[in-house]
């Protein structure tokens, strides 16, 4: 299957000031990340606070320009489009914000916040008004409620307007930011149920950003975990939870809630603190947190390398470690 999305050994870094006096340093949110996405596939990006998914998200966007590496999309390279290019490319990638009260423009009624990137693709009057009439009921809402302003609706049904406007340029790809950590369970569960459905019916690619790895275990096909800028595991949703290979994602799994309690395992503490990423260890990343970490992690980085077919991982040792030790 051809991929819509590639992304090859992108990186993106940040200068960052240092104290008075010091010399300016370089913060790599994103590092050398590889990953690939198919049309009508979801893939799941999980990790840590400070790991570097919303970074990669807004290059998948092209809201920001890689510092290194290559993005392409349907087979065209979008890594240095100009502002021009990209215009027209917008309306293929969309994106759901994580929080639905400040994603929405207050001062909007419902149908113009949905009409506007139409707008900017330059739609007729008419034919706008009838993809609103439309999107609205796809995403479960009354065409009633167009009339409304955000501050009518819950958190539930904001979040849907929000998905109504993603959906209203007919994407090829929409990117899920957090977009559901800001709502009750109950109604994360109706969300996630949606997005599926849309999915099934359009045929769209999803790029599913969280740090609850619970929330992506359930709507993912595949699975790439984050540490640290990088991407330290990739596999597909139903392999990665049967038998994790690298030491991170078993940790990561061990925090999952899990209803039967005679089922759960032991959950695995990570020792020391998240290292910052303006000065991150040398070899591998995750060596002053790691259970099973040698000699050889401290000083050599490892490859992302395809494990067995299909599972990819950034480990010396990966597979050795499955639980508490």
């Amino acid at each position: 299957m051809t991929a819509l999305l590639e992304i090859e050994k992108v990186g993106m870094s940040f200068p960052v000031r240092g104290n008075l006096g010091g010399k300016p340093r370089t913060l790599r949110a994103v590092d050398d990340v590889s990953l690939t996405l198919s049309a009508g596939e979801t893939l799941g990006i999980v990790g840590e606070s400070g790991c570097g998914k919303t970074t990669l998200a807004r290059l998948v966007l092209r809201l920001l320009e890689p510092s290194q590496g290559a993005i392409r999309f349907a087979g065209s390279d979008i890594t240095h489009l100009a502002e021009s290019e990209l215009r027209k490319l917008r309306g293929q990638l969309q994106v759901v914000f994580q929080d639905p009260y400040s994603s929405l423009n207050p001062r909007l009624r419902v149908r113009d916040i949905i009409a506007e990137p139409l707008r900017n693709l330059g739609w007729g009057r008419a034919r706008i008004e009838a993809r609103v009439d439309e999107v609205l009921t796809i995403v479960g809402l009354p065409i009633e409620y167009a009339t409304r302003y955000p501050h009518a609706f819950s958190g539930g049904q904001r979040q849907r307007i929000g998905i109504a406007r993603a959906l209203a340029p007919s994407p090829r790809l929409i990117v899920c930011d957090e977009a559901v950590s800001a709502l009750d369970v109950s109604i994360q569960a109706q969300i996630l149920n949606l997005m599926q459905d849309i999915q099934d019916r359009f045929g769209l690619a999803l790029m599913f950003i969280s740090h609850n790895l619970a929330v992506v275990r359930h709507v993912s096909h595949r699975i790439a975990v984050m540490y640290l800028g990088r991407v330290v595991e990739l596999a597909s949703e139903p392999e990665l939870f049967v038998k994790p290979l690298h030491p991170y994602t078993v940790a990561l799994i061990s925090a999952v809630p899990e209803p039967d309690p005679e089922a759960k395992s032991a959950m695995v503490a990570l020792e020391g603190e998240l290292p910052s990423p303006i000065d991150p260890p040398a070899g591998c990343h995750f060596h002053t947190r790691c259970p099973i970490a040698r000699e050889r992690c401290k000083v050599e980085a490892p490859e992302f390398r395809e494990v067995v077919p299909g599972r990819f991982a950034r480990c010396h040792y990966p597979g050795e470690f499955e639980g508490r030790r």
